[in-house]
Formats: structure tokens, sequence, C-alpha cells
């Protein structure tokens, strides 16, 4: 893996063609947790997959589009616009470089925007290939090897703590946050600001009795690793393939 805190003589020297560029969040996660969460799970995706594909990991962009976040504090939201123009420039100007194949992961649920514009920059550009990955499963079978399989929540709640408790526990305060969130508001959820559908922004609950402190950051792990690794599975296979469809010749 090459990334942006190595020298250009090394990414040079590199011959990769291969770029990851990732998006987190600055977001409100309750009264306990810190808010860029988001930015460091898309780091560890960045990394995972510059890994697999010996790839040049860029910085990850720390905003993403979080308006049912925005009337809490310090969220930061910007426009599905401003925020897809930017990762347009960073990757035609990468492409004048060489690059040729990119993979774009995403640390932000609320990122409706992403599945378009991946589609769009490979309608609009012919000689890259942009990806993202999925996986139906993965999910619930990274729920189900943390042992919290059937676990119910959007945000800020159990997982989130968990998350925390393992890549930042230095800054999480334990105490309950959260409450169950009536079934009826998901339909609400992309249109109405949360502090008016939620307790306090959290969507799911935290209990500080129901699990042992130094359990929270093993869940938080396991979970995130086996999530992440599904995701990147046939990574690199695919991506290579993709791209050699792009160029075949009709």
């Amino acid at each position: 893996m090459i990334s942006f805190k190595d020298t250009t003589k090394k990414v040079a020297e590199s011959g990769t063609d291969t770029a990851i560029l990732s998006v987190g969040a600055t977001e409100q996660f309750g009264p306990f947790l810190p808010m860029h969460l988001d930015t460091l799970i898309a780091e560890k995706y960045a990394e995972s997959f510059g890994e697999t594909l010996n790839a040049y990991v860029l910085p990850t962009i720390p905003f993403n589009t979080s308006e049912e976040h925005a009337n809490y504090k310090g969220t930061v939201t910007v426009s599905p616009n401003v925020l897809t123009s930017m990762i347009e420039e960073i990757i035609v100007n990468l492409t004048r470089q060489g690059f040729k194949k990119f993979v774009l992961c995403n640390g932000h649920g609320g990122a409706y925007w992403e599945s378009s514009f991946v589609k769009h920059m490979n309608f609009k550009y012919p000689d890259l290939i942009l990806i993202t990955t999925y996986h139906p499963l993965a999910w619930e079978g990274a729920l189900k090897e943390a042992g919290i399989e059937g676990l119910k929540e959007r945000h800020a709640g159990f997982l989130s703590v968990c998350t925390a408790m393992w890549l930042c526990p230095e800054l999480v305060t334990i105490e309950p946050m959260g409450s169950d969130v009536p079934i009826e508001n998901n339909k609400f959820a992309d249109y109405i600001f949360w502090n008016k559908l939620t307790k306090d922004g959290c969507w799911g609950e935290f209990k500080n009795d129901e699990y042992p402190i130094d359990q929270l950051a093993s869940i938080g792990e396991t979970f995130w690793t086996s999530f992440i690794s599904k995701r990147g599975e046939n990574l690199k296979e695919t991506l290579e393939e993709a791209y050699r469809l792009k160029k075949k010749k009709s």
C-alpha cells in the first residue's frame, strides 16, 4: 500500500495505477461519542482496500451529506453537488498523472449520492474505471460474527459505542444514551431533522450494564473487520475485470 504519507518519489516508483478515495463525516453521535466516527471507519476501509490492491490511498474527506443531523451543533453537512464535484476534480487530476482505476469507499450510511455518482463518472470518463463495493449479506454476517445478531439500530447506539471503544476509546464517555425509536419514525428519517425524531440524536440505545466495558472494543473490532472484509471480497478481480470490459472494443 502507498499513501499520501509517502513521498512523491515512492508513489511514482510504486507503479500503481489505482487510487482509493474515502469519505467519512463530521456529525453528531449522541451526547457521549465523538463526531468523527464515520471518518475513522472510512479510513479503515481505505487501508484495507489499499493493502488488497497495493493502491495509492488518499486522505479521507471528513465531510458528507449529513443533513439529518444538521441541527446538532458541530455537525458539518455538505451538499451532494459540492461533494461530488470535489471528488470528480480529484479523480480527474489523478488521471492526468496516470491513474486509471479508482475505488470509492464511504463511512457514512446516509451518503445516497454514492451510487449515482459512480455510475455517472463511468459514463462521463471512458478512460477510467470507478467502483464501489457491495455485499448484500455483509452487515448481517458481520453482526453474527460479532455476537450481536439481530441488532436493530440506525445510528449512535450500541454498535457505535463498540466502534468508538475500538477506534478511539480515549474519547468515549461510557454512559447510557439513546432509546428505542418508534418504528413509524423510519419513514421520516430522510425528511425530518433527527432532533425531532429521537431523544438525543441516537437511533438506538446503549445501556452501560449489558456488557463488560473491556468487551465492547472487541465487538467493534470483530464487526468492522468482518464487514470490511466481506465488502472487499474479490475486489482485485472485480476492479480489473471492470476495467478490461470497459476498455474492450465493441
